[in-house]
């Protein structure tokens, strides 16, 4: 495992959590696989209140999101945030395309490559294949992937050891459930939402063994509505806790808690990839698993500017290089006796001593 992150990580951390929960993006109106930000263009252009040193400003950068969009409070929003960091601090000119489906995913791509983009970023597995296909038939092209390797000369793979982060998120509802009845709702079951089940299944384990944990999958990123359903059926039958991996489909998840909330019943979501407490209120979001996508796309975004781009790698970033965790504002909801004993266990998965499993 690379460990770039390690040297500048808290630095680096410090400047993208005061962008965390900014630039959020409202409305569903895209067309033709597009997006345009709230008060702004698809394109925005780094000179224009930058503060950095303007060292990217001939270069231009994009990227391409799954079907979740831009908006989904997860790892596509994380990543342009940290697309928009990069060119506030360096006047890079960066730019998103919405797919709304999966077969917008090859037309997207190559509209960023066929448009002399210097680096094309695809976000998330399921644009695996069709990054694979533009990069060998766009050979000079540099792009870079989230959540999935693709063995390509010139394609910068990204993925995360998210198995130990949702490790840690288990310990706190394995501590903290008061029914001994848990749920995970997934979006689609692929690898890397495996390794959040996994992660979390082994958490919940290790501290409370007599809990139930109750996976549901509803195979979308996009459906809120399913996210909804999925919740209800699991806070009915009695769980207290639901992890959620989902993406825009968790959107509902914390819906479903919040209605029950205002009922009287007392249950909590834990969120995913971004601190959702920022979205969806510390009255219903436990804490959140934090996969830190924003920072991973501005260091490899940047490393093409200063000309360290390095096509044909694969990075994993896991607890040990910051790249998951939870958020500082865990300390509203979860008591500082379980906090300690997360900490407990994060060492013991960096020192090697506890190894999470995957599936």
């Amino acid at each position: 495992m690379r460990t770039w992150m390690s040297r500048s990580a808290v630095t680096l951390l410090v400047l993208l959590l005061t962008v965390t929960g900014c630039g959020k993006n409202t409305g569903n109106n895209g067309t033709a696989g597009t997006r345009e930000p709230a008060g702004g263009t698809g394109t925005t252009a780094g000179t224009e209140g930058g503060t950095g040193n303007q060292a990217g400003a001939k270069f231009n950068i994009g990227m391409v999101t799954d079907v979740g969009g831009v908006n989904d409070n997860s790892f596509n929003q994380s990543a342009w945030e940290g697309l928009q960091l990069l060119e506030k601090d360096t006047g890079a000119k960066v730019k998103y395309l919405q797919s709304k489906s999966d077969a917008e995913y090859l037309p997207n791509l190559n509209q960023m490559v066929k448009g002399n983009f210097n680096m094309t970023w695809g976000i998330g597995f399921i644009i695996g294949d069709a990054m694979k296909t533009v990069a060998s038939q766009n050979p000079n092209a540099k792009l870079a992937i989230i959540d999935n390797v693709v063995d390509a000369p010139n394609v910068a793979s990204i993925t995360f050891a998210e198995n130990e982060g949702s490790f840690l998120v288990g310990v706190v509802a394995g501590l903290m459930t008061k029914t001994n009845k848990i749920g995970f709702v997934g979006g689609i079951d692929i690898p890397v939402i495996k390794r959040f089940e996994a992660g979390f299944r082994a958490g919940v384990t290790a501290v409370n063994p007599q809990a139930k944990l109750t996976v549901n999958y509803t195979g979308a990123f996009d459906k809120p509505d399913l996210g909804k359903a999925a919740a209800a059926t699991l806070y009915n039958d009695g769980s207290d806790i639901i992890f959620h991996a989902s993406g825009a489909t968790g959107n509902g998840v914390f819906n479903e808690a919040k209605d029950r909330v205002k009922s009287g019943q007392k249950v909590w979501v834990i969120g995913v990839d971004q601190d959702q407490s920022k979205t969806f209120g510390d009255d219903v979001t436990l804490t959140s698993m934090m996969k830190r996508v924003d920072q991973a796309v501005y260091r490899v975004s940047n490393d093409l500017i200063a000309g360290k781009y390095e096509g044909g790698k694969t990075t994993v970033l896991g607890l040990k290089d910051d790249g998951v965790g939870l958020p500082e504002t865990s300390t509203k909801n979860v008591p500082a006796d379980v906090l300690k004993k997360v900490d407990e266990y994060k060492q013991r998965i960096i020192s090697g001593e506890i190894k999470v499993p995957e599936q």
